[in-house]
């Protein structure tokens, strides 16, 4: 009998020791086992171009994410791309971690500077490296845009395989370069650069068969994975398998203004957006009445072949859904979907003097681009938006990409998966690019590097984990007194509770700050500057302690985002062809001098004769 109760006594002592042990490896985990983990971003993804914020376009994987998760509708990003990328990867502010801008739109003034290289540096630690380190296999496919330099590329920051594209963007159909800023484009796997692609080529479709190629690489091992996806879609060049294409003919004969207040009505209906938003008609959106037939025809396909790209952009995540469904993973898998800023605004014939026009013609001739209208968006076809129907994408948002407007920085976001307690739900809290990295870091249970790391200063993470959001444990996680500042070549916000502080430079702004209540006016309609005073200057005098703390260097008076874009497009074609040009010139200067001794100098030695 007694042997009997000290057998029990031992059991329990036994059971609660293994208890808690459990307890100690598990109480930094979300999860008792760590849950593979997929972030997907999308490149220049309007704030309601998918169907769960009010989108025409039928997107039902997306919306199948958003169904079995969190939708977030006051996210915001960086207005540009290699910031967001750099942000969403370290949780570090940009001017932090070596890419307040991408590389070619700064200004020599500035990229004497350390921190303005527009490459990640090697003062922060990557959430691959993190990962890679607890354990999990670590994965990317896509767009990179951080660095070309082999210490820079993808694999040496913490990714275990790679198939990578490095530069700003790409042709969606073969391996050239988009524009006249690269001679080629620069692809990379795993380090090493990458020769051709695969016959059957389509960035969207390629970027899925390599994720599903490096996940079932280690399917049997047990281990976690962490796959981020990063799309070109739908990155200029605007490109779409034609059958996408085709459903979406006709769809946008009514013009941009039209399907701006289609959307925002359809976003009101899905709550993304309070019921009493406003938008502003944006100044640069030209009057669709005003276009010819033949215009209105040619600027209705592309916005075809646009939505087609998104349509299968979505479709292949779809492909991604049904593969891990299939072998057994999807419920152990944690989605993050979102897109690293807001439409594009640029156009091929916008803006341009007749010279430009013409250089820029005649570089997509020697490269095989064409804009016909019969061919839109299939090989060799180039379209860009334009400011016209970016304002669609952002709807009801003001600005787009470049510009710090809501249109340039609030998008999507949607954390999806398993243990999501907040399904199908929707939350208004303010959030920030750099929040992804400490959510996804306190989902895989992971306790971030902080101090030094390999012997290096890091910097600090500055965001905020929305793992509470997600599982309703709070309704926000910004509180009324913290802000959010953020630059970008002038441009400027600083976000606290629900205002914003914004200045926009032109051509587009006015270059003046203006005060926001972003959560009851996310189309910022409405200038409180004059009503509450004393915030306006409370959020002044915090944006100048932002701009302090992390060395937010001013722009040159003159600066021009799109004239420093085209310098650095005409000093790489130079380069490309100087050896071509010199021998030219050398073949030509020799042959006038030829002729100048042939037919004057020589004809006169002989009459002396």
């Amino acid at each position: 009998m007694e042997r009997n109760a000290i057998s029990k006594v031992f059991k329990r002592i036994l059971l609660i020791g293994v208890v808690g042990l459990l307890f100690f490896f598990t109480s930094g985990n979300a999860f008792a086992k760590p849950p593979n983990i997929v972030l997907i971003l999308a490149d220049d993804l309007g704030f309601t171009d998918t169907q769960p914020y009010g989108s025409e376009i039928p997107t039902p994987n997306i919306s199948r994410l958003a169904d079995e998760g969190l939708m977030f509708t006051n996210y915001h990003t960086a207005a540009n791309c290699s910031p967001t990328r750099a942000m969403l990867l370290t949780g570090v502010d940009c001017h932090r971690n070596g890419v307040p801008n991408i590389p070619e739109a700064i200004p020599s003034e500035l990229a004497e500077h350390a921190h303005y290289q527009g490459t990640l540096n090697h003062n922060v630690v990557t959430i691959a490296t993190q990962l890679k380190d607890a354990g999990y296999h670590t994965y990317m496919t896509g767009k990179w845009h951080l660095g070309k330099t082999p210490d820079l590329l993808p694999s040496q920051r913490g990714f275990e395989r790679t198939v990578t594209m490095a530069d700003t963007g790409a042709d969606n159909w073969e391996k050239k370069t988009y524009s006249p800023l690269n001679r080629k484009a620069n692809w990379f796997a795993d380090g090493k650069e990458i020769d051709d692609l695969p016959e059957d080529f389509y960035s969207s479709k390629f970027y899925i068969d390599k994720a599903i190629e490096f996940i079932e690489s280690n399917r049997n091992d047990g281990l976690p994975f962490f796959s981020y996806i990063a799309f070109q879609a739908v990155h200029t060049p605007v490109q779409a398998p034609q059958e996408y294409t085709d459903k979406y003919m006709g769809k946008y004969d009514g013009g941009w203004q039209g399907l701006r207040e289609n959307r925002l009505e359809r976003a009101k209906a899905k709550k993304i957006v309070p019921p009493g938003t406003k938008m502003v008609k944006m100044g640069t959106s030209v009057d669709w009445e005003s276009l010819s037939d033949s215009e209105k025809r040619y600027e209705s396909k592309k916005m075809a072949v646009y939505a087609g790209m998104v349509d299968a952009m979505d479709h292949h995540i779809g492909r991604l859904l049904t593969y891990l469904k299939e072998t057994g993973q999807y419920d152990h898998t944690i989605f993050i979907f979102t897109s690293d800023n807001g439409p594009a605004c640029t156009d091929v014939d916008s803006n341009k003097v007749a010279w430009e026009n013409l250089y820029l013609k005649l570089w997509m001739k020697a490269n095989g681009i064409n804009r016909d209208y019969e061919t839109l968006g299939t090989r060799g076809s180039y379209i860009n938006m334009g400011i016209t129907f970016a304002s669609s994408a952002a709807s009801p948002l003001a600005y787009y990409k470049f510009w710090v407007g809501e249109g340039g920085m609030r998008v999507p976001l949607i954390i999806s998966g398993r243990d999501i307690t907040e399904k199908g739900k929707i939350t208004n809290a303010f959030t920030y690019v750099t929040d992804i990295t400490p959510t996804i870091l306190e989902i895989a249970g992971v306790r971030p590097h902080q101090g030094n790391f390999l012997g290096r200063r890091v910097e600090p993470m500055i965001g905020k984990s929305l793992f509470p959001l997600v599982k309703g444990a709070v309704e926000r996680v910004y509180q009324e007194d913290e802000t959010v500042g953020y630059e970008l070549t002038g441009h400027a916000a600083l976000f606290k509770g629900d205002y914003k502080i914004v200045k926009n430079r032109g051509p587009v702004g006015d270059n003046t700050w203006h005060l926001f209540n972003i959560t009851m006016d996310p189309g910022e309609t409405k200038d409180l500057k004059e009503e509450m005073p004393e915030r306006f200057r409370d959020m002044m005098a915090a944006y100048r302690t932002y701009a302090s703390d992390n060395n937010v260097l001013p722009v040159p008076e003159d600066y021009n985002y799109f004239n420093i874009l085209r310098a650095y497009s005409t000093r790489t074609q130079l380069k490309a062809y100087l050896p071509i040009s010199v021998t030219m010139a050398i073949v030509i200067i020799a042959l006038f001098g030829f002729f100048i001794v042939r037919w004057f100098l020589y004809p006169a030695r002989l009459n002396k004769r």
